[in-house]
């Protein structure tokens, strides 16, 4: 049935009256599980580092481990631009079904690896799926959760990461038992669980409807209404009461033409320039930080700390936790006090407290406890700073090219900070110096504190704010 010219909707508004429901977790947790996916293939990968240097494994050298790591970063950002643009296109559902199919063939395949190259060109085909999921599976979240959790859910979904960090340290301290699986056996297990597991997934993900709001702003109206009607029902169902009247909180969209490339830059560079500096300045700091040391973090306590390469998934599981923790009690902050103080705050903390780390490393006056102690509480912060990022690129531009945006982002600023992070992290270790390692702390340290300035003069107050206010949508009238 053809549709209207102009047309009225009050599906925004509620989305976002809605109680928090059994709904809302079945999207959390069935889309959000991308996290901890991406989390277990890099906790995997710096926790085998250790062994993937063994001649009896692949024989890799401590640049190949930081090249390997800078591979994946490269697909994540080749598949986010892919996908990100189909997912604007084509809708969040098809294309966060796709994405995960591309993860969970890759990751079985980088288990069956025999050279450098197999193994980096499995692990860019295993990032090109996670990046791509990252543009659908922001871009659904955000644009089903009410406003006023979006700040806190956005966090903790970013945040759990950590849950598959710790689930990769943990099943890496088993796989690479010699006492339970050879060691040429092990660490191939450690990457085929990880894609079984995404069959899991793909069964959840099955009871996912489409954004309602993706629907709407494409001019699928009949589409939306029976999706919204129907998530409605539901709640209503669960809690008993019918649901409150939004009143008169309509707005007015013009007949969707299909978005293009130069919508997307007119709306980066033309409306929002202010906050594509801002985006760029947050991912690119936080892609760098995290992906320089984390990738690296095990070399770091097999060369100085002579920490045996089995044992390496103890040291991360702390800082996994510290991780996770940080979105969970300091989330709500997010919705309450404000996204500008305390994304600023939390990459101020967390860019000063990298400095500090890395002098007493370089000093030599901590041991393996005290140093994974200091990145734990370190950490703490900077995951609500990293996932501050995504939350802050996902909800200041438009719905129509929101997924477009996020990939964009993503894809420079891990372009910038994230590929160049391991690579550049691993040849300083390998040069043995703790010196020479120190710059590269201190450079990180630097950038976050850049980060927070930045937030502080340019960030945006969308606590708690419909998407359609923080960013009017494109085909949006009057």
């Amino acid at each position: 049935m053809p549709q209207p010219e102009i047309f009225a909707t009050d599906i925004p508004a509620r989305l976002d009256r809605l109680p928090w429901s059994r709904f809302h977790w079945l999207v959390v947790i069935s889309l959000g599980i991308t996290w901890i996916l991406d989390g277990l293939e890099v906790t995997i990968v710096g926790s085998l580092a250790g062994v993937l240097v063994q001649k009896s494994t692949l024989a890799l050298t401590a640049s190949q481990i930081g090249l390997a790591g800078s591979t994946y970063i490269a697909g994540a950002v080749l598949g986010a631009l892919l996908f990100g643009d189909l997912t604007d296109r084509y809708g969040r559902r098809k294309l966060f079904m796709v994405t995960l199919g591309v993860y969970l063939v890759s990751t079985i395949a980088t288990g069956f690896s025999w050279s450098f190259l197999s193994f980096a060109a499995f692990r860019f085909l295993t990032g090109a799926g996670i990046g791509g999921e990252y543009a659908a599976i922001n871009s659904a979240i955000q644009e089903f959760v009410p406003a006023r959790y979006r700040g806190r859910t956005d966090l903790i979904v970013n945040g759990s990461f950590w849950i598959g960090a710790a689930f990769g340290a943990l099943g890496s301290v088993v796989v690479l038992d010699p006492a339970i699986f050879p060691v040429d056996i092990g660490w191939r297990l450690a990457f085929i669980i990880g894609g079984l597991l995404a069959v899991i997934v793909i069964a959840l993900r099955r009871f996912v409807p489409e954004s309602p709001r993706w629907l709407m702003t494409h001019g699928r109206m009949t589409e939306a209404e029976s999706i919204m009607s129907e998530i409605e029902a539901r709640v209503e169902r669960e809690h008993g009461a019918a649901l409150a009247d939004v009143g008169a909180q309509s707005i007015r969209f013009g007949a969707y033409g299909g978005t293009h490339f130069g919508d997307v830059v007119r709306a980066l560079v033309k409306h929002y320039p202010q906050r594509t500096l801002l985006g760029l300045t947050l991912m690119a700091t936080q892609a760098f930080c995290y992906n320089a040391i984390f990738f690296t973090y095990a070399l770091i306590l097999t060369r100085f700390y002579g920490v045996p390469a089995p044992s390496v998934g103890w040291f991360i599981l702390p800082f996994a936790v510290g991780n996770f923790m940080g979105p969970i009690l300091l989330g709500h902050l997010f919705d309450i006090v404000g996204r500008k103080v305390m994304i600023a705050s939390t990459y101020a903390i967390s860019g000063v407290l990298m400095a500090v780390t890395g002098w007493l490393f370089a000093l030599g006056v901590v041991g393996p406890v005290a140093q994974t102690a200091l990145w734990s509480v370190n950490f703490f912060f900077a995951s609500c700073a990293a996932s501050a990022a995504y939350l802050t690129v996902g909800e200041c531009f438009p719905l129509e090219v929101r997924a477009r945006a996020i990939s964009i982002f993503y894809a420079f600023g891990t372009a910038l900070g994230g590929i160049a992070g391991p690579a550049v992290f691993g040849m300083l270790i390998e040069t043995g110096a703790r010196e020479e390692i120190l710059w590269g702390y201190l450079f990180g340290g630097a950038l976050m504190v850049l980060a927070a300035i930045v937030e502080g003069v340019i960030g945006v107050s969308a606590e708690c704010v419909g998407l359609e206010d923080v960013a009017r949508p494109l085909s949006r009238v009057g």
